[in-house]
């Protein structure tokens, strides 16, 4: 279900100060955050920001095609390692 559009997007403010503060300052630093739910919002083009997967922090830079997405859709939180080959399933 998706959040209401009388809301508005919803993005951490922690996060948005730390855009603000990387934006006005021009540093490169990469902005490391857990708020996975949050929306990615126009500001944050260009910027790389570590997303939390649940084990390391995963970097990514954002684009213009991102815009409106959520940060958790680019780190995923699981592992797939793929199904079991016909040759590795025993016969019998």
């Amino acid at each position: 279900m998706s959040r209401s559009t009388k809301k508005g997007p919803y993005v951490d403010p922690k996060l948005m100060k730390k855009v603000r503060v990387v934006r006005q300052t021009g540093s490169r630093n990469v902005i490391r955050t857990w708020a996975r739910a949050s929306m990615i919002m126009p500001e944050m083009v260009g910027l790389t920001i570590a997303v939390h997967d649940g084990r390391r922090f995963m970097p990514i830079l954002m684009t213009e095609n991102m815009v409106g997405h959520r940060l958790g859709e680019f780190a995923p939180t699981r592992t797939f390692r793929g199904h079991v080959g016909r040759s590795d399933r025993t016969t019998g």
